[in-house]
């Protein structure tokens, strides 16, 4: 059976957490679907597979709820079942930084889309003259698997780490236009608000992370994969498996486990 993957999340106050986790889980265990649902005060964060008209409905009752019904979802095919089994959770925060003041809600932080950023790079500085700097926020084994050329890695074990990493690098920054990346997009948008707390004021995050760029516009100034928390492990640019063979057609758009 192919199964469609979704992925999506977004930064909105819930009050309604037991009874939201209830609703979100009964429609998922009844049609079947597996993966993670992520709810905590700041909002949520999914990663569900399943078949299509399952997932779809699924999807739909999630976005009969005004707080997500212009939630953005990537979406991606695979052969088989991705996730082992359906989780569905509240948390103190829905991709932990350890960090809760942080509200994106309250206003994104600037984001690049994919091809301006390409263009960027093409050029060695942003729109303005500013040499632009790609910081990697994701874990060192993510990084490994596939980043940005010339990016800048502190080799994080796991995410809490980023504001001491921060502290630490926050003056070397502040000359430089600083893009923040991840696999698709919720760790680089809390980065990035956090780098603009500690007052660096030429910011931006990549929007939608490696995902997007990969469906944009591909493998350049990209060296390797990038890694995803399900059992496909790593997509290359055309956001198929990097064990898949050549002439197998790539999903439509990428879908990762908690980012």
């Amino acid at each position: 059976m192919t199964c469609l993957n979704i992925a999506a999340y977004r930064f909105v106050t819930l009050t309604d957490l037991p009874a939201l986790r209830e609703r979100l889980h009964e429609a998922a265990a009844s049609r079947g679907l597996k993966g993670t649902v992520l709810l905590a005060e700041e909002g949520i964060n999914l990663f569900l597979a399943g078949e299509a008209r399952a997932v779809r409905a699924w999807r739909a009752l999630l976005c009969e709820d005004a707080r997500f019904t212009d939630i953005e979802v990537k979406e991606s095919h695979s052969d088989t079942q991705p996730f082992q089994r359906l989780k569905v959770k509240i948390k103190r925060e829905i991709i932990r930084m350890d960090h809760p003041t942080l509200r994106p809600e309250a206003g994104r932080a600037p984001a690049v889309d994919a091809a301006t950023l390409a263009r960027w790079l093409d050029a060695g500085v942003d729109d303005s003259g500013r040499p632009v700097a790609l910081l990697d926020t994701r874990n060192a084994f993510e990084v490994d698997h596939g980043a940005f050329a010339g990016a800048i890695d502190w080799r994080i074990d796991k995410f809490t780490e980023f504001p001491a990493r921060l502290a630490e690098q926050v003056e070397a920054l502040k000359d430089v236009t600083v893009v923040s990346y991840c696999t698709g997009g919720i760790r680089c948008e809390k980065a990035a608000l956090l780098m603009r707390e500690r007052g660096l004021a030429h910011v931006y995050q990549l929007d939608g992370g490696i995902l997007k760029y990969f469906e944009t516009v591909g493998q350049a100034h990209f060296h390797g994969g990038c890694f995803v928390f399900d059992e496909r492990e790593v997509l290359d640019a055309r956001l198929a498996p990097l064990t898949a063979r050549a002439d197998e057609p790539p999903g439509s758009s990428g879908a990762s486990a908690p980012d």
